[in-house]
């Protein structure tokens, strides 16, 4: 079986190859963040750490994006917006809405949470599980929308 971290070299080889350096330029990137976090703390990264990391970095892609929309700058914002689509070749396949509200549902009567006070609870013990399947925003305003 292939790690996460295999399959970026493996993409990053192909788009060597083919001569697209914006791909090979985003997969390098990531592949320094992985290894700064790798050496900083002395361990081997796993295939969730490494989810991690590539949420991390679309997140920031996706800030980014908002930022050069609001000051105008379009072309740096469509650039943003083609380094999170190459990033996010990685994230496993997006939860459906239908499954993301029964997750919800499930989560929220197995922590038999009645309040706002249990949101921590129920977002806790969803974090893995949504991890790279679902934006944790919106899981947030969903439960939200439950417990209020």
């Amino acid at each position: 079986m292939t790690t996460l971290k295999n399959q970026i070299t493996d993409a990053l080889k192909t788009s060597m190859r083919a001569k697209d350096m914006a791909t090979v330029t985003v997969l390098r990137s990531l592949q320094a963040a992985i290894k700064q976090i790798e050496v900083d703390e002395r361990i081997e990264l796993g295939d969730a750490q490494v989810l991690a990391v590539i949420e991390k970095q679309i997140k920031q892609r996706k800030e980014s994006i908002k930022a050069f929309e609001g000051a105008g700058r379009d072309d740096l914002a469509s650039k943003e917006q083609a380094e999170a689509e190459i990033l996010s070749q990685f994230l496993p396949e997006a939860m459906t809405e239908e499954e993301l509200d029964s997750l919800i549902e499930q989560t929220i009567s197995a922590q038999e949470a009645t309040s706002m006070k249990d949101m921590g609870k129920v977002m806790n013990s969803l974090r893995p599980i949504i991890a790279g399947r679902a934006d944790p925003s919106i899981v947030s305003a969903k439960i939200k929308a439950k417990l209020a």
